[in-house]
């Protein structure tokens, strides 16, 4: 075996992911649970006083991550299947540890969810991809709002309040995040807490309908004025995930590229409205029919310039996966990341096989159509590994991904569903 250097990389994951590019890819591809859902709600049923079911959970590292915290509070957790069940009855509210934080981004949701039901939590700060600076102000200062005295030393942060009061918080950017930890907050606070210029995506929506079946009374998700009376206690409740957008999108751009009548099938097309736009401009042949979409390869792809917003603008964790469709273009297309300012990690490894690409601070101009080459590379990030994947499919040759962690913690059983509409693709050992 041919060894690299890149193979010593510190911290690596000893194993890579090998893919044999250039096959069609035929069959059909079922969407699993949404990520960015099922890492808030599995936090959200510690608010209840009792044993909540989240259905359609995705197998994915991020949820073993968060089981390990919920289990160190001292609650129980069952799987059947893709459902879970957790027991919050024996709570223990104790501090979480940097180990568990740093293993992903979505521990900050403790922070919300324990201070809402307890009124004390001591965590450490949260890991995660490097995408970015990625501070958790907004979210200090929606607990500030609301009543909480927040410590820091180091890296523990530690949030205390005698009670929490309803307050009218306006986010100084719609953060995902910062709006679904204030509603968790806010849920058993004192009198109504309004949020403006809350973040408006789907999850959202699934979240707020979660807390509600508990008990909670919110409003508003899905707009950017959320309106949250506070509860006394809340109860055990179900819930079903959310069809996941994103993978969604990864497994679009794949039929885009490589598709001989690919369905990718469990889908709401209109959570994907702005990539669908975008294919649209591009001339890519896709069909949509109720929860599924069928995608053939255009050989002949128009150029089109993009810029990431929040939703429902083009989304900042489609960037990545969407650099390499446009390498496939016939001209000049632009990609310009507006929410994180490290979504670059791609970039390289596309240069190194061959494609055209000039970056302009978080602008890149990408001149297509070029043929890549495989080649050894690393993933960086979680997206930044799935347009690695989606460059390897496309391929001349093999292609050697290392620091696969990234990609498996965000993407449901990649590799099966890949093999399974004719992708040669695997993991090996190092």
């Amino acid at each position: 075996m041919k060894i690299s250097l890149c193979m010593f990389k510190e911290g690596m994951s000893m194993e890579r992911i090998v893919i044999e590019g250039r096959h069609p890819l035929s069959g059909s591809i079922t969407i699993g649970g949404a990520k960015n859902s099922a890492v808030a709600l599995i936090p959200a049923a510690l608010l209840a006083d009792g044993i909540c079911t989240i259905k359609n959970v995705p197998n994915i590292t991020d949820k073993d991550a968060l089981f390990d915290i919920v289990k160190h509070l001292n609650c129980e957790i069952t799987e059947d299947n893709k459902a879970i069940k957790i027991d919050s009855r024996c709570l223990n509210n104790v501090l979480i540890t940097q180990e568990l934080s740093v293993k992903l981004r979505a521990s900050y949701y403790f922070m919300g969810v324990l201070l809402s039901k307890y009124k004390h939590v001591e965590i450490f700060f949260p890991g995660g991809c490097n995408i970015g600076s990625r501070p958790i102000d907004l979210h200090l200062k929606g607990f500030k709002a609301l009543g909480a005295k927040v410590t820091k030393r180091g890296h523990k942060y530690t949030l205390d309040a005698e009670e929490l009061k309803g307050a009218k918080i306006k986010l100084d950017f719609a953060s995902v995040g910062a709006t679904i930890n204030i509603m968790f907050a806010a849920c058993m606070a004192k009198g109504r807490t309004i949020i403006e210029n809350a973040a408006k995506e789907v999850e959202i929506i699934n979240i707020m309908d979660f807390l509600n079946k508990m008990g909670a009374k919110i409003s508003g998700a899905g707009t950017d004025t959320i309106i949250i009376d506070g509860v006394t206690k809340m109860h055990g409740a179900e819930i079903d995930v959310i069809p996941d957008r994103i993978e969604a999108g990864t497994y679009i751009l794949m039929g885009a590229l490589l598709g001989e009548n690919l369905t990718v099938d469990g889908i709401i097309p209109e959570h994907n409205e702005a990539l669908f736009n975008k294919l649209t401009e591009m001339g890519v042949s896709y069909q949509i029919d109720k929860n599924s979409v069928t995608l053939n390869k255009t050989d002949s792809l128009k150029p089109v310039d993009i810029i990431t917003q929040v939703y429902p603008g083009f989304p900042t964790d489609l960037n990545q996966p969407m650099c390499v469709l446009l390498t496939q273009a016939n001209g000049t297309s632009t990609m310009e990341e507006t929410i994180w300012e490290n979504r670059k990690g791609h970039y390289p490894s596309l240069l190194k096989m061959g494609a055209k690409i000039e970056l302009d601070g978080n602008k890149a101009t990408i001149t297509g159509k070029t043929d890549l080459k495989g080649t050894e590379i690393n993933a960086t990030d979680l997206r930044a590994g799935a347009a690695l994947i989606l460059a390897g499919l496309i391929a001349e040759g093999t292609t050697y991904i290392y620091d696969i962690d990234y990609i498996l913690r965000g993407y449901e059983n990649i590799i099966h569903k890949l093999s399974q509409v004719g992708a040669k693709i695997k993991i090996e050992k190092i």
